[in-house]
């Protein structure tokens, strides 16, 4: 009689019953025995080497050394930075100038340069850089207000004879008189006129030295019979700009040049002032005379002043140019 229980069922039954075992994978026909080679899960070897923690993932690249950034320079600093640099040449460059011009009051060559030349700027320099057509003063007016000032005329050059009054022409008598130059000048607001004028003098560097240190001395810029005359030009607002009228003056006997430098104002109007007050005191604060509270002081000084400059510029200025 055959076993047909050992035989392979072939039937629907059949495949319906073992279609699970089939379905998860099992290569094996389900009832058939594992060979030797093919060990259970349970009977595999153990692991060997070092067992994995993680995912197998690729580790990460190496993080480069830290570098800190290069320090950022701002417009701000790189200014700052600029403007000490240009302070510091500055200083330097003064210090040197400063040096230069110890040396040149000691009578260096290039002093002397300057001093001979400055005998010569009356007629050197063109009129209109001597005392140019308008003179713009920045805060030099009462109160730090600007001033204006216009040229209305110009003198011819001359000697000094008649051109001040007596006890100042004496006064000036010691250095001699080589030339003299003026002009007039009426304020913005025509309210007021200025003479000013320069006096190229004979004398060598110890004669101008000794004669300023005279006038610092006896004050004789501030005494009123030693006022400078104007120069009343016909047809013009100073046409009444006579003795009467003068309110305010200064006078600069200057060392480093052969020249004395002056200035005077009045009242446009004509008016005659009673008391007459020098440019030093009348620009003083708390002045209360007629010419230091109409400005006139601060006239007189104001336009000195850039006329000194305007000698001292020209004299360096002439030492340079070729010749």
């Amino acid at each position: 009689m055959t076993d047909r229980s050992a035989a392979p069922r072939d039937t629907a039954a059949f495949h319906l019953a073992n279609s699970g075992a089939l379905w998860n994978g099992d290569p094996k026909r389900p009832g058939t025995a594992r060979t030797e080679d093919e060990a259970a899960p349970d009977d595999l070897p153990p692991p060997t080497g070092r067992p994995l923690t993680g995912p197998l993932v690729p580790p990460p690249p190496a993080t480069p050394p830290y570098t800190p950034p290069a320090p950022h320079r701002s417009v701000r600093r790189t200014a700052l930075a600029a403007a000490g640099l240009v302070l510091g040449v500055g200083l330097v460059a003064g210090a040197a100038a400063g040096t230069w011009l110890a040396d040149d009051a000691n009578g260096s060559p290039a002093a002397e340069a300057v001093f001979a030349h400055g005998r010569e700027t009356w007629h050197s320099a063109p009129v209109d850089t001597l005392f140019p057509p308008t003179l713009n003063g920045l805060g030099t007016g009462p109160g730090g207000a600007d001033r204006t000032w216009i040229r209305i005329a110009v003198a011819p050059d001359s000697g000094c004879a008649g051109a001040f009054d007596p006890l100042l022409t004496k006064a000036l008598a010691p250095v001699g008189c080589n030339r003299l130059v003026r002009a007039t000048y009426v304020d913005a607001t025509r309210t007021s006129v200025i003479t000013v004028g320069a006096v190229s003098t004979k004398a060598d560097r110890t004669g101008m030295q000794d004669l300023r240190r005279r006038f610092a001395k006896e004050h004789l810029d501030t005494r009123r019979d030693l006022m400078p005359r104007p120069y009343a030009a016909k047809g013009t607002p100073a046409a009444g700009f006579g003795p009467a009228q003068r309110a305010s003056w200064s006078i600069r006997v200057l060392d480093d040049l052969p020249v004395v430098v002056y200035g005077v104002s009045g009242f446009a109007d004509g008016r005659t002032v009673d008391d007459p007050q020098p440019a030093a005191e009348a620009t003083r604060t708390g002045a209360t005379t007629a010419p230091a509270e109409a400005g006139l002081g601060h006239d007189a000084k104001a336009v000195t002043d850039r006329i000194e400059q305007t000698f001292r510029k020209q004299a360096a200025k002439g030492t340079t140019e070729p010749q």
